[in-house]
């Protein structure tokens, strides 16, 4: 039986056994098919992914590592892990890759359950200046297991990093990790100035580049393993385009640890459907056409950015170095961001709410919202749509309680969307 008919022989057998998750399942693709995603954390998997995803992988227990596994019946789950950690060393250029992290939360807890003891004092970004739950959140696990100081951006200075106080932060509390990396911070960071302050504090590094991991393998962004941090963690579905997961590289000294962590610290048998397709993905990263993929989101990005800023549209650090931005509603609208996602989704474009610095906004009715370009690019939008895409957020949100406008512009948006498929969709 060939992939492609056992693939449509399953999907007729889901329709003929369960009505309601196949009309779950159509209606997805059809938002997808006609909507466009401007989330930066989201993107279109590749159809070879979304094959091993499905696949017969799905039925394996694996626990453990290649060579050691604690089930028989495993030469073809040890061919699929060996392969994925050995194409995300030479694609980030690092000694040694987990890639059994089953998303971006467990993939940094791993690390932090590896190197630290509770209490431990850990530098870390502030969640409302970009930074993430997992690095030291009060309301996560982590957050309240360690001891987090956390360190801001300068939105006087396009959001960027004021490393002498960082400096003077670290020799202050003498942080036993620092921690880089962001959610929804759109500057690239200084990574040789980092690894210069924890040296200096005797601690060690690590950077989260879940966002940028795509854009880092395609060479258009700096890459931590090039300045020796310890440990980098990416997740593999936002820029890479792979399935839902998380990577962590390091540096041999700490591969035991690490590993131990992940398994049997944390997890139990990793998603071997979901390595396999890590595989598939690193795989593609390889190619020579992912560079030039990675160069169109960057592009793409500044595109989109500079037409909003003409339109009056204030962005928290005035532009971007990457593959988003953030918009304050607030201030360029006088709505907050709950009110501009939700007019965006009537119009079929798909954003999220986003806390912007020192938001005083509370976090499910903040200030603003987040745009990214990784999911329009991978679909074959170019400068020209990202000028079009900024015409109709900015018409959306002037006019956000105009039903007419909001009833033109989805026909607009859903009329651009039909003429650039979706990767995967039938």
């Amino acid at each position: 039986m060939n992939t492609e008919y056992a693939a449509t022989r399953n999907r007729d057998l889901l329709a003929e056994n369960d009505a309601e998750i196949h009309a779950a399942l159509a209606g997805e693709e059809r938002r997808q098919r006609l909507g466009i995603e401007l989330i930066p954390s989201e993107n279109y998997t590749y159809p070879e992914v979304l094959a091993v995803l499905g696949s017969v992988f799905t039925n394996k227990y694996s626990e453990g590592y290649p060579g050691r596994r604690y089930y028989g019946g495993q030469e073809f789950t040890d061919v699929i892990e060996r392969t994925a950690r050995s194409r995300a060393r030479k694609l980030f250029g690092a000694e040694h890759a987990n890639v059994q992290p089953l998303s971006g939360a467990p993939m940094n807890a791993a690390v932090y359950l590896a190197m630290l003891e509770p209490g431990d004092t850990v530098l870390g970004m502030d969640l409302s200046h970009g930074g993430h739950l997992t690095h030291g959140a009060p309301v996560s696990h982590m957050g309240k297991l360690y001891n987090w100081i956390r360190y801001k951006s300068d939105p006087s200075a396009g959001g960027r990093i004021d490393f002498d106080a960082l400096r003077a932060t670290a020799i202050e509390h003498r942080p036993k990790l620092v921690v880089c990396g962001y959610s929804s911070y759109p500057r690239d960071y200084d990574y040789a100035e980092f690894k210069a302050i924890a040296d200096e504090v005797g601690a060690m590094t690590m950077a989260d580049v879940s966002h940028i991991g795509g854009l880092i393998a395609g060479g258009v962004m700096s890459n931590p393993c090039d300045y020796g941090f310890d440990f980098v963690t990416t997740t593999t579905h936002k820029s890479l385009r792979g399935p839902r997961g998380g990577m962590i590289l390091t540096k041999k000294e700490f591969r035991r640890a690490i590993d131990s962590s992940v398994f049997p610290g944390l997890q139990g048998g990793p998603h071997m459907n979901q390595v396999a397709g890590v595989a598939v993905t690193l795989g593609k990263a390889l190619e020579p056409s992912f560079k030039d993929y990675a160069q169109a989101v960057l592009a793409n990005a500044r595109a989109l950015a500079a037409a909003l800023m003409a339109g009056g549209a204030k962005l928290v650090t005035g532009g971007t170095d990457n593959h988003m931005m953030v918009l304050d509603c607030v201030a360029s609208f006088g709505i907050d961001g709950r009110v501009a996602e939700e007019a965006l989704d009537e119009v079929s474009i798909t954003c999220n709410k986003q806390i912007i610095p020192d938001d005083p906004n509370p976090p499910l009715r903040p200030s603003g919202i987040r745009l990214g370009t990784p999911a329009a690019t991978t679909r074959g939008m170019g400068l020209g749509e990202m000028e079009r895409l900024a015409g109709w957020i900015l018409r959306t949100l002037q006019s956000h309680d105009d039903e007419r406008t909001l009833a033109r512009v989805k026909g607009e948006v859903e009329e651009l969307c039909s003429g650039f498929p979706v990767p995967g969709l039938p």
